[in-house]
């Protein structure tokens, strides 16, 4: 109980330390304010970045594999020109790896035919994204209806004239009504509208529904070559649940060598793509401009640190007298210690506490420029705050303890 009320003493003492010396105060706290406010920023923005990704990712399906002609990753020596060689992904391969697979639960084949304008009557839309994929595209991707469903089996087989929407295309064809049962012109034919994607915004990667029209693979078959090259044909893998997507991954290693009789010792001629090559490669990123921020952050910090130990010493020079009747009537060192080490802590936590509101706010102006969801984690929050504690204590022990080292008869004769 003694010990409690001696530190409630001490933080008295430092609250009117504080409060007499406003404009020291606030001065002594724009170090450390901007210090945290960059670290917290950098983190931020870090852990925004990687929710991004991972939205992507999972729109992807992050336990597929993509089967292609070319790495998604590549370095300064990326041998582009060996890849160049390479066939595409063809719809023997993907007849084969359906008959032979035992670890897929789901496999497409997919192409992207460019960019096109959709029309309904006298409404037209530019620039929609037309892709045409198998009957697992919905198994193989992950993604969600506004209103409708999906192709049915019948209709992929079969080559019917259905389409999906996103749901950009959706409300500028038709913006006074349901899009569902609409009979839209694509590619110079007219098929019917049976579901609009539900909105998905954009993302870090740019992958999104919202502009994509999306034709069965056996309509667009009819229309153009699905296996050339400049459609970039694809074959998406999903494993079954409970295989390891690294067992999924040597399995089609295997069966691809065998359908495209590659001699052991012999290149791949295929990419098998993952989307954890994505989130590696960017997790390396983010790591550098985590480790910056915080280097730039300690510094800043550290700044104010030191102007908050100059403040702290002064602080000390001018209560000497005080310290001095303190310690003749009884006072104990520890007593004159915590006075100055709380004040040190109280005004790093306090630069601490502004820096995080400046962050919180922040992302309010974030959100309404760029329409970016910023995450402001508990953890980033906690590290703020741990940071400011670090600084209080390494910027005040010094001269807190100086202070409860005086002579008290020394002291009080300090003018």
């Amino acid at each position: 109980m003694l010990f409690l009320k001696l530190f409630r003493e001490s933080f008295l003492f430092a609250y009117d330390a504080l409060r007499q010396n406003k404009l020291r105060t606030m001065l002594s706290l724009l170090g450390v304010t901007i210090g945290i406010f960059t670290i917290i920023a950098v983190f931020s923005a870090v852990d925004t970045l990687r929710n991004n990704l991972q939205k992507s990712v999972d729109k992807l399906g992050n336990n597929s594999i993509y089967i292609e002609k070319w790495p998604w990753i590549g370095g300064s020596d990326f041998p582009w020109w060996k890849y160049l060689q390479r066939p595409v992904s063809k719809l023997r391969d993907f007849d084969e790896l359906q008959r032979r697979s035992q670890t897929a639960a789901a496999i497409s084949y997919e192409i992207s035919i460019d960019n096109r304008t959709i029309k309904y009557k006298s409404n037209t839309v530019d620039g929609a994204q037309i892709d045409a994929s198998s009957k697992d595209h919905d198994k193989t991707w992950n993604f969600d209806f506004e209103s409708g469903r999906y192709f049915t089996d019948m209709e992929s087989k079969t080559g019917a004239p259905v389409v999906n929407i996103g749901y950009d295309i959706a409300q500028n064809l038709f913006p006074a009504g349901d899009a569902v049962g609409k009979e839209i012109k694509v590619m110079g034919r007219y098929v019917t509208v049976v579901g609009v994607f539900a909105k998905q915004g954009k993302d870090m990667l740019n992958i999104s529904t919202d502009k994509e029209v999306l034709l069965p693979l056996n309509f667009a078959h009819n229309l153009i070559d699905i296996q050339n090259e400049k459609y970039r044909p694809s074959i998406i893998v999903r494993g079954k649940k409970g295989i390891p997507v690294d067992d999924v991954e040597s399995e089609l290693q295997g069966l691809m060598r065998s359908i495209r009789s590659l001699r052991p010792g012999q290149e791949d001629n295929f990419s098998l793509n993952r989307t954890t090559m994505l989130t590696n490669a960017l997790d390396d990123l983010f790591s550098i401009v985590n480790k910056g921020g915080f280097i730039i952050g300690l510094f800043s910090m550290l700044v104010g640190g030191f102007g908050i130990a100059n403040i702290m010493f002064v602080s000390v020079k001018e209560r000497t007298n005080i310290i001095g009747i303190q310690k003749s009537l009884g006072a104990k060192n520890y007593f004159i210690l915590l006075q100055f080490l709380i004040e040190s802590i109280a005004l790093c936590l306090l630069g601490g506490l502004v820096g995080l509101i400046m962050v919180y706010f922040s992302t309010f102006g974030v959100k309404a420029i760029f329409d970016v969801q910023v995450v402001l984690d508990i953890n980033n929050v906690i590290k703020g705050l741990g940071f400011s504690l670090g600084i209080g204590i390494i910027s005040g022990i010094i001269p807190a303890y100086f202070a409860s080292r005086l002579d008290p008869v020394e002291a009080i004769r300090t003018n």
